[in-house]
């Protein structure tokens, strides 16, 4: 993901010690906390323009959140029929829109809005330590089957990414130990470097840099190599200090709007006896100086987050890089607005042992808000361009002539 400029960072900063006051009275780790999310998508096919755009389904198709166990989304408003909902090929929930038109000539713009409800839950991580982790052999079969093959953007069969992966464990065979390593490696060995579209694996080790979702798919393919399942998962965060962040991407080809919200990637691994388990590569609170806070500590363990969809067969990669070529050889444009909003609810009055009580969680939701703060601007487009506008849509075929 993108990385905020630092002076920006160092503003919101110091508005936090204002924001939090009112931040932390209305969310809380101890109770369900409700948002609205909305996403507006205007697809532009310009009149200076020689091509048509030709909409497949894959760009009719919205993605529907995840229910489970910390959160429940419903989508409450669509500007136009659902014409089916389905599961994708990466096992999430999708709904198609029944577009009012097939194409876009030159001149012509259509756009959509969808609307959310999440209600995110507390949420809790399984106490664990290397001790009490089983070994690789206690892995199930089928999920190893499932989750460690090559794949996607796992490359699992690339002779350098094994010799790493096999270097970095050693003769190590309890599984979160293991983990933890890779999460060690990643952070002391790959800079955290961003870039307009996302890289495959081998290209993250052998230029030693990367952002979230580069670091996240080469840990996930590290995993996979040793017959660890994992995969990626994408999620948004409410950002109440990003009240609008504007910006253009793809030769302007692209332009995001983001208000009170960002978008970020992490792994999902599964270690028993736990069972599967969040793993953040980059934005952890308390750091990776203790590499298990990848999992204890990370961005999907707040409220605040809610998870959005997983990647766990999709070459997004590809579909990044052919949706950018795609945009800027048909000179097609697509516009997003992405606003997260909180729900206040009603509280009785304020009583003196419950303002001692915020006071004691200033110290944790500054944390929490340094962290979220981090992942404005930028970042939000590139994990919405990388997983949702252009995973599932090569954004059409754009090749007939006006």
């Amino acid at each position: 993901m993108k990385k905020l400029m630092m002076a920006v960072f160092i503003l919101i900063m110091l508005l936090v010690t204002i924001t939090c006051q009112s931040f932390i009275v209305v969310i809380g780790e101890t109770q369900d906390v409700g948002f609205t999310i909305q996403t507006t998508v205007t697809f532009s096919n310009p009149s200076n323009g020689s091509s048509i755009w030709n909409f497949t389904e894959e760009d009719r198709t919205i993605s529907l959140f995840m229910n489970n166990t910390w959160q429940i989304v419903h989508l409450i408003n669509y500007s136009y029929p659902l014409e089916t909902m389905k599961t994708d090929e990466d096992g999430n929930s999708v709904a198609v829109l029944l577009f009012p038109k097939s194409e876009l000539t030159p001149g012509e713009n259509m756009s959509y809005t969808i609307t959310y409800h999440a209600l995110s839950k507390p949420r809790s991580i399984p106490k664990i330590t290397e001790e009490t982790s089983e070994d690789l052999d206690k892995i199930p079969k089928d999920l190893n089957e499932k989750y460690c093959r090559e794949e996607g953007p796992w490359l699992v069969n690339d002779p350098q990414l094994q010799k790493l992966a096999h270097s970095i464990a050693q003769n190590e065979t309890k599984v979160l130990t293991i983990v933890k390593k890779f999460v060690e490696w990643i952070n002391q060995n790959i800079t955290y470097v961003v870039h307009e579209v996302p890289y495959y694996p081998n290209e993250t080790y052998a230029e030693r840099k990367g952002d979230c979702d580069d670091k996240a798919v080469l840990f996930v393919t590290l995993c996979r190599i040793l017959g660890i399942p994992a995969y990626i998962q994408i999620g948004c965060i409410y950002l109440p200090t990003a009240i609008h962040v504007n910006e253009t991407y793809w030769e302007d080809h692209v332009t995001s709007i983001q208000k009170r919200i960002g978008w970020h990637g992490w792994a999902t691994v599964y270690v028993p006896p736990w069972g599967w388990l969040p793993v953040d590569l980059t934005y952890v609170m308390d750091g990776l100086g203790d590499p298990l806070n990848a999992i204890r500590r990370g961005a999907v363990t707040l409220e605040e987050t809610i998870q959005y969809m997983n990647v766990t067969q999709t070459d997004y990669v590809a579909s990044s890089r052919e949706s950018r070529n795609f945009l800027i050889k048909n000179d097609f444009y697509v516009y997003m607005l992405d606003e997260m909003n909180f729900e206040f609810p009603q509280k009785p009055p304020i009583d003196e042992d419950e303002v001692r009580e915020w006071d004691r969680s200033v110290p944790v939701v500054m944390v929490t808000m340094a962290i979220a703060a981090t992942i404005t601007g930028a970042s939000m487009i590139i994990c919405i361009l990388h997983i949702r506008k252009v995973k599932k849509p090569r954004l059409g075929t754009g090749n007939l002539e006006k």
